[in-house]
């Protein structure tokens, strides 16, 4: 009997501040729901081939008058097309939504929650960001709020309203997962750092909002991941930060122009970590550096590793086209650098990301001398594929053993290797210079070339047995 009082005090206590500490989301939705609208596209079902049919019936005079009248008045196709969510974000009718949603539409419905239909004008789309933005021509309509996704903390409850399967206005909440996700593209571009929640996320919720507590929009529900084609916990919202700047590009201009800087970038394992004397993995090593790019002009080096962009602390490398996306081509921002151990402040102007070029480096094999280190062979370059190639020098593996210490760093036959440490690599002398300055259990950095692509790697040198 006593514990059973026990028990019973303990649950008396707590259930105020249980209850206490669950929002309620009530009155957000009440507020902001008005604000959520259903985004239908149709696009028109491509034209049949029937009328060259009949042209050829007709040729052999096979058509019956009635099939000719047939084929002369059927309807034009019926429209294709799929829905999805947006949000008012001004009372004269601005509408933001995802790219998808509205991508080779003919047509663009918009329709609230009061059951007020209109016909939407796409003002314009970022396929990059997937993003879009409409207007409709009405006044007085009931808006949202962008809020500040920089101020949400992991943990903090989050609701999204949208249009899942087709059911309007439906409401979930969860909280946020994780923030500064990247998920490149099909194309390998990576300028959304996504917010991640476990939110319930399903087809149709594309372009809704994402709220926090006080009723601001803080993201724009683009993906989920799945294996089934419906939510599992993953869903994914592009914050507003990058919302506010895309919808006010394509507000005033119909486009997007993104800040670029015109460097390749990997990100620092343990191994290149300890070659270039940092404290830990962190920041985005400059694997390659375009040519009358920005980041040339203002002296960023291959083998540099940029950890910091106008006070915002670059952790990972996708972290950098997060940052540099978002500045405006022509600012001239601080960038802080570690080179050869040595950090150091630069400033560069920005570019804008119409202008990037991919240097194409090409290579081929020669006839001179071999060197065996670290379980692999090298041979110079001939001076025909250099300047095809417009390398400066290098020397190309031959061959590489299983198990060494080469192979398990990842270099593989056909790499040419243009940097050995902190010294460059022009032919194979340096690479025996250099190789005379390690010693057992070091960590050396190798830059190579792999497929016309630079790529850094840790190479950690055997300890003597």
């Amino acid at each position: 009997m006593l514990l059973r009082a026990i028990l019973c005090s303990l649950c008396l206590s707590l259930s105020p501040l249980t209850m206490a500490s669950l929002p309620d989301f009530t009155g957000i939705v009440e507020d902001s729901s008005p604000a959520v609208v259903k985004v239908v596209a149709e696009a028109r079902a491509p034209a049949s081939n029937s009328s060259d049919q009949m042209e050829q019936f007709e040729e052999l005079d096979q058509l019956p008058e009635a099939l000719k009248r047939f084929f002369q008045n059927r309807n034009p196709p019926a429209p294709r097309g799929g829905s999805g969510s947006g949000f008012i974000i001004s009372a004269d009718g601005y509408i933001v939504t995802n790219h998808h949603v509205v991508d080779g539409a003919d047509r663009v419905i918009v329709r609230l929650s009061d059951r007020r239909e209109y016909d939407a004008v796409v003002v314009g789309t970022d396929q990059r960001s997937d993003l879009a933005l409409l207007r409709v021509d009405a006044k007085k309509l009931p808006y949202v709020k962008l809020g500040k996704s920089g101020d949400l903390k992991v943990g903090q409850w989050v609701l999204a309203i949208g249009s899942p399967f087709g059911l309007d206005y439906s409401v979930t909440a969860g909280i946020v997962s994780a923030k500064g996700r990247s998920l490149p593209t099909e194309r390998g571009e990576n300028y959304v750092p996504f917010i991640q929640t476990d939110v319930a996320i399903n087809p149709g919720n594309s372009g809704g909002p994402l709220f926090n507590l006080d009723g601001e929009v803080v993201g724009v529900n683009s993906q989920i991941f799945t294996r089934s084609g419906g939510s599992i916990g993953l869903s994914f919202a592009i914050p507003s930060k990058v919302v506010r700047n895309i919808v006010e590009q394509l507000r005033e201009n119909g486009a997007v122009v993104r800040g670029w800087l015109g460097v390749s970038i990997q990100n620092v394992d343990r191994t290149l970590a300890e070659s270039f004397d940092l404290d830990r993995p962190r920041g985005a090593l400059v694997a390659q550096v375009g040519e009358g790019s920005p980041a040339e002009r203002a002296g960023i080096q291959s083998g540099d590793i940029i950890v910091e962009v106008d006070g915002e602390s670059i952790e990972v490398s996708a972290d950098l086209p997060h940052v540099i996306g978002l500045i405006s081509p022509g600012s001239t921002v601080s960038m802080t650098l570690i080179r050869e151990g040595d950090a150091e402040t630069i400033s560069v102007e920005i570019g804008a990301l119409e202008a990037d070029q991919t240097p194409r480096v090409v290579a081929s094999v020669s006839e001179p001398g071999v060197l065996k280190a670290l379980g692999m062979s090298v041979r110079d370059l001939d001076r025909e594929s250099e300047a095809e190639g417009e390398l400066r020098g290098g020397v190309v593996v031959m061959e590489v053993a299983i198990n060494s210490a080469a192979y398990e760093a990842g270099v593989r036959e056909g790499d040419v290797i243009t940097r050995f440490g902190r010294k460059a690599i022009s032919r194979l002398a340096d690479m025996e210079v250099a190789l005379d300055g390690i010693e057992s259990g070091d960590s050396v950095s190798l830059r190579l070339i792999r497929q016309g692509a630079p790529l850094f790697i840790g190479i950690k040198v055997p300890e003597n047995d």
